[in-house]
């Protein structure tokens, strides 16, 4: 077997069971397979020099990303491109930069390993190393595909609300790497399975610990999916149409505590809608004592351009997004970037990111946490000022990606973060998923997609704070840190003493 692996099909295989991780994630949840896929990786990696186990990690990068986010594709042709060509050499590009990071864990893995009864766990340190690298540093942070997301329906998911992301994420691996354990040293087959048995035994138990509780009453919250195709919603002739949808839809739910409409729900800047389309609907709003989250472009008096939230109502207040998503509102690797897009004839906003420290949002008289879009992507911005929020609310647009599982993966990236904080998240898109989560990460109310729809429920608000919310990622990713550290320093001295 060990012969097959260190040929030319065991880069076949690599490719393989990177196909089968991206299956543990949604729309297919599988979540066995992250185990699966992550063991037999390990597996593959055994007795190959650096140079070789860069190439599999990479192919094995290549199997995850191509499978997993190739609907990237999707946004550069969603405006009825006419060539195909440009737009599938940019995915073949996007997705193999990101094979990179799979490439380097293989590298750092092979490179500092002892071949002793503790490589199990040295495999687990360096992949959560290399998520955070990627998931928090490289081009804004691309958290996509991270193993914990996998875990939201199984035992594991307990860890979440203590360790977040990560350090789930660290678990995760862990038990993969102790099952390619069992593989490699069956003397060693008891201890193993008995310490995979234990971390589930244990994320079972925490499922009875309840880190926040509800206080106040029932807040009734209705969420409007507009369904706009992106490549009608800018159009100059559609917008009078379009804002006059959303009016109606939330003309029907006036007895609505909150009504929150989807990203970029009215095409057009403050400016132009603040007096005959915003004030008339704020007035109306306060005459059934109902608060309004809307979401619009904002251009403020110097010109720059900001992608915001507005609460129209007894408190009205803006959120300007923060985190900014690259080639879509920034464009990173200027001048080529630009170039390249304006060869595909694609035209992307010119953002500018809002303040880091902004006031919390109110509406029906609570403080809430708000992001847009790919912001609900990063842990710990979801939990600024969460002492003070009873309740989260994403308004993302995934119309780039109709038809793709992008809004499955992100749906389940959301999830995430209501779990971590306590809180249950109000989660409207304009084409889908939209849902309302409850304070354990669970799905209650979800609108079909590519549907224009409309779902109303009664949320309780949250207070306290989990203990991820106390201390966010930081424990974890010192440990992580230290524990690479030790590994290199053990190698070198190693190394050292032969010498």
């Amino acid at each position: 077997m060990q012969k097959l692996f260190k040929s030319a099909w065991g880069h076949v295989f690599a490719v393989i069971v990177g196909i089968l991780f991206t299956l543990s994630f949604s729309p297919f949840d599988l979540p066995v397979l992250v185990f699966v896929a992550l063991a037999i990786f390990r597996r593959l990696l055994i007795e190959l020099n650096v140079q070789q186990a860069l190439l599999r990690g990479f192919l094995f990068g290549l199997g995850i990303f191509g499978s997993g986010v190739s609907w990237v594709f999707v946004s550069m042709v969603v405006n009825d491109q006419t060539s195909f060509i440009m737009p599938a050499l940019m995915t073949l590009f996007y997705c193999s930069f990101w094979a990179i990071f799979p490439a380097l864990a293989a590298y750092l893995y092979i490179k500092l390993q002892k071949n002793n009864s503790y490589d199990w766990l040295l495999f687990a340190t360096v992949w959560v190393f290399v998520e955070f690298i990627r998931g928090e540093w490289v081009l804004n942070g691309f958290p996509w595909l991270q193993v914990a997301y996998s875990q939201l329906d199984t035992p594991l998911a307990t860890y979440i609300p203590i360790v977040g992301v990560y350090g789930a994420g660290f678990i995760t691996v862990i038990i993969a790497a102790l099952l390619a354990e069992i593989w490699l040293m069956p003397r060693h087959r008891k201890l193993c399975l008995l310490s995979i048995m234990l971390f589930f035994l244990v994320g079972l138990l925490l499922n009875n610990i309840n880190w926040t509780k509800v206080e106040g009453e029932l807040i009734k919250v209705t969420l409007i999916q507009g369904n706009i195709a992106q490549k009608d919603k800018w159009a100059l002739e559609n917008r009078n149409i379009i804002l006059k949808q959303y009016y109606d839809d939330s003309a029907e739910y006036w007895d609505s505590d909150i009504i929150i409409w989807p990203e970029t729900a009215i095409p057009a800047y403050y400016s132009d809608v603040k007096d005959d389309y915003l004030l008339p609907l704020e007035q109306e709003a306060l005459l059934h004592n109902t608060d309004i989250i809307t979401s619009l472009p904002y251009k403020d008096t110097e010109g720059r351009l900001y992608n915001s939230v507005l609460v129209l109502g007894k408190n009205r207040a803006m959120y300007k997004k923060m985190h900014l998503l690259p080639f879509g509102e920034y464009l990173p690797w200027q001048p080529i970037s630009g170039y390249v897009l304006g060869l595909m004839d694609i035209r992307l906003g010119n953002f500018s990111a809002g303040e880091p420290e902004q006031t919390l949002l109110q509406a029906a008289g609570h403080a809430f946490v708000t992001s847009i879009c790919y912001e609900d992507a990063f842990g710990e911005q979801s939990i600024r000022s969460i002492e003070q929020a009873k309740f989260l609310v994403n308004v993302t647009n995934d119309g780039w990606f109709d038809g793709s599982i992008e809004p499955y993966q992100h749906m389940q990236i959301a999830r995430m973060r209501a779990l971590e904080s306590g809180r249950y998240l109000l989660r409207v898109t304009n084409t889908g998923v939209t849902a309302i989560v409850s304070a354990k990460g669970k799905i209650i109310k979800r609108a079909p997609v590519r549907e224009r729809y409309t779902i109303t429920a009664d949320i309780p608000p949250m207070t306290g704070l989990t203990p991820y919310a106390r201390m966010g990622d930081k424990p974890v990713i010192a440990l992580v840190l230290l524990m690479l550290l030790g590994a290199a320093l053990n190698k070198y001295l190693n190394i050292r003493v032969k010498v």
